[in-house]
């Protein structure tokens, strides 16, 4: 479908963030989200909280949105929505709004999965940020996947490797819960690791074949190395936590890192494109960059608010099928797994 100007409203809720945003054409005019703080107090979120909550949030922050945007519902070309993978019952708040609304509007409704948004955030035109060309290697990692996806085109990825176990997030998540941080416990991890010595205290890294990931045996051997030392100084958390959480990080930078490496020797694909929410973890995010150095890479790192869970990556596919008419009906359906 081709028109000069596209305006595309997009709405994310495949977890406990409710998000919209407006693009027009590959520019992104508004990107609000609205977090859950209510799930801190629980360790993790809550399904049925997190439903909840977005049947709160989306009617506001859809609003904020098309304001923010100076954009009116009428003007809009379509309507993007995360179809999966998630959380159900926050996958069908955002499925059903969607849907009646592009129904009252009669406009093109358009099902994207979340995880191809990820990768496809990098197409988002924002000044002083380069595009991937295709084909690419994608490394998407969040709470809950780790995967390897060769991106051949807008529509035709690959994934060549993935955990077989937890997800990086996870491995974050749960060692901070071992060392008695908050929930979500990655962000803190990074940040102490900035004042810690990466090399203080020394992890192996798991054996797994061919281009997949393994986390939980990490998991298990920092939760023994920590009941070890704790046994012996009741303090060393607290006198340590530095250090922990910077040798913490850099084993799962090493992980992530030999398996990238593989992946392009087995490809001869160089350029790597990160997503996905822990993408925001500096010292990764530091490493990949050092790639393009040290192995004549070309990395390409999203905008921050653009590598955890927002509409506007819903909204840049959503452009980009807009244009190749890929549109769905009132049937289509919310889905906690779908196939990539």
């Amino acid at each position: 479908m081709i028109q000069d100007e596209v305006f595309i409203l997009a709405i994310e809720s495949s977890c406990d963030d409710t998000a919209a945003a407006v693009l027009k054409n590959n520019k992104v005019l508004s990107n609000i989200v609205a977090r859950q703080s209510i799930h801190e107090e629980f360790g993790g979120v809550v399904p049925e909280l997190a439903s909840r909550a977005h049947q709160q949030n989306i009617v506001p922050v859809i609003d904020v949105a098309l304001k923010k945007a100076n954009v009116t519902k009428e003007q809009l070309s379509a309507i993007a929505f995360t179809q999966g993978p998630g959380l159900m019952g926050s996958l069908l708040v955002g499925t059903s709004f969607a849907k009646s609304l592009a129904l009252a509007l009669n406009i093109p409704l358009i099902a994207v999965n979340h995880m191809h948004a990820h990768i496809l955030a990098h197409f988002i035109d924002e000044d002083g940020f380069d595009k991937p060309e295709f084909p690419f290697l994608a490394l998407t990692i969040s709470g809950g996947h780790t995967q390897i996806v060769k991106v051949k085109n807008f529509f035709d990825m690959e994934i060549i490797g993935e955990t077989t176990d937890d997800a990086v997030g996870e491995a974050f998540d749960k060692t901070a819960k071992i060392l008695g941080l908050p929930y979500p416990g990655g962000p803190l991890i990074d940040q102490f690791a900035k004042e810690g010595n990466s090399k203080k205290y020394l992890f192996t890294i798991p054996k797994v074949k061919g281009l997949n990931f393994s986390f939980s045996g990490l998991k298990t051997q920092i939760l023994y190395f920590i009941q070890k030392n704790v046994a012996e100084n009741p303090n060393f958390v607290e006198d340590n936590k530095h250090d922990i959480c910077a040798s913490v990080q850099q084993i799962i930078i090493d992980i992530l890192m030999e398996k990238l490496k593989l992946a392009v020797e087995e490809t001869g694909i160089t350029q790597i494109a990160i997503g996905g929410g822990v993408s925001a973890n500096s010292g990764i995010r530091n490493t990949l960059k050092e790639t393009e150095q040290k192995y004549g890479w070309k990395t390409f790192i999203p905008k921050f608010e653009y590598t955890t869970d927002n509409a506007a990556m819903i909204g840049i596919v959503g452009y980009q099928k807009f244009l190749h008419d890929k549109f769905e009906n009132a049937a289509v359906v919310s889905k906690a797994r779908i196939e990539f």
